[in-house]
């Protein structure tokens, strides 16, 4: 399978490191940052969700209108929009855009207080079998030939069908992540492709064994996603000058609560739940700052259970190497995204992107070799 490189976009700029400074939605950087990612080497972009962000699909469309090839990921949190209207605004989007590019990504767990903004009291088993059923009824209806009916606990539909599906016949990729039982359970069962944040490497290759083994009782495969935001320097040294400025810079907007960006600085409320996923980088984070050589988790344990935050630092080389031992495990797709996320998308394209892609590249050249030999 050959290796996928996901970004992520966002309306306006801002990260841990710096407040947001401009408009909520500012069509010239989507088109910037959008562009960035294709210059840069990237296949795919997420889009990012909050009850309080932009609408994905219209930041999708956006992307895909600015750019030629970049394909979008748009994450969205079941229960709010009908699986059969979202099943037909993802089909007409890629027919629109080429046809191809389009995938989205199931959120079920995450802010309590952030569901409720837009009216979900559920609790989280019901809304990881909630996000079972919407998947359920979204490939059945991008795919079913004749009206069908589905009578579920959650969705039921009598007559539903689509006349547009999708454009091509890889249809729309489904994404989805969690690491609680019933997230394991809906995802081995729905999922092509599991996000899975970025661990330690023995802890990851315990989820790719145990999501791998329910997908198996499935009859079905899936693919591996791995999220992390490396730093770079041109020396090992000047890499890890980069984190240590990168702590001080978040440590001081956390003092001074100038950031206001709930799209990738969102924690939970302190009577929250912290989502199983969230948890487990908390954990790792308080055995140490460094694992598996490279692996800095000072970002995590400053900011709290707030999603991806761990960061691969080193040389381009070395943290290509870092990652591409994430792909000897199975994990065929990256999701990097930056602390200067414009910046660092630019840096990438010039050595990480390339060094990726040659890694796996002779990785997978000397498994058909061994293949081959055993054949013989």
């Amino acid at each position: 399978m050959p290796i996928e490189l996901l970004g992520m976009i966002a309306t306006t700029a801002g990260s841990e490191t710096r407040a947001v400074d401009g408009p909520v939605v500012d069509a010239a950087y989507v088109r910037e940052f959008s562009r960035a990612h294709e210059e840069a080497g990237f296949d795919r972009v997420l889009i990012g969700y909050s009850a309080s962000s932009p609408d994905g699909f219209a930041v999708a469309a956006a992307a895909l209108h600015s750019t030629e090839r970049l394909k979008v990921l748009i994450a969205h949190r079941p229960g709010f929009v009908a699986p059969t209207v979202v099943a037909r605004k993802l089909a007409t989007l890629d027919h629109l855009t080429g046809g191809g590019r389009v995938a989205i990504h199931h959120i079920s767990g995450g802010s309590e207080s952030d569901q409720r903004r837009d009216g979900d009291f559920s609790d989280k088993s019901d809304r990881y079998r909630r996000t079972g059923e919407f998947i359920e009824v979204l490939r059945r209806t991008l795919s079913s030939d004749e009206p069908f009916d589905y009578h579920g606990d959650f969705y039921r539909v009598e007559g539903a069908f689509s006349a547009v599906k999708p454009a091509t016949d890889d249809g729309i990729p489904v994404f989805f992540g969690g690491l609680s039982d019933g997230a394991i359970e809906v995802g081995a069962r729905g999922a092509d492709v599991y996000m899975l944040f970025g661990e330690p490497l023995a802890d990851v290759a315990e989820h790719i064994r145990s999501i791998r083994a329910a997908a198996a009782r499935e009859g079905r495969t899936v693919e591996f996603s791995l999220s992390t935001r490396p730093i770079i320097g041109a020396t090992e040294a000047e890499a890890w000058e980069k984190a240590e400025r990168i702590y001080a810079e978040t440590e001081a907007l956390i003092a001074s609560r100038a950031s206001g960006n709930t799209l990738t600085f969102a924690r939970p409320a302190q009577h929250e739940e912290v989502p199983v996923s969230a948890d487990r980088l908390q954990q790792a984070a308080r055995r140490g700052d460094v694992h598996d050589e490279r692996l800095w988790l000072g970002i995590t344990r400053l900011t709290g259970p707030a999603g991806n935050s761990t960061a691969p630092v080193g040389t381009p080389e070395q943290v290509a190497e870092a990652l591409l031992k994430y792909y000897d495990l199975g994990v065929t797709r990256f999701l990097i995204r930056g602390f200067d996320p414009l910046g660092d998308v630019r840096d990438w394209g010039a050595e990480l992107v390339p060094a990726l892609r040659e890694g796996a590249r002779l990785r997978d050249e000397a498994t058909a070799a061994q293949s081959d030999e055993r054949v013989a």
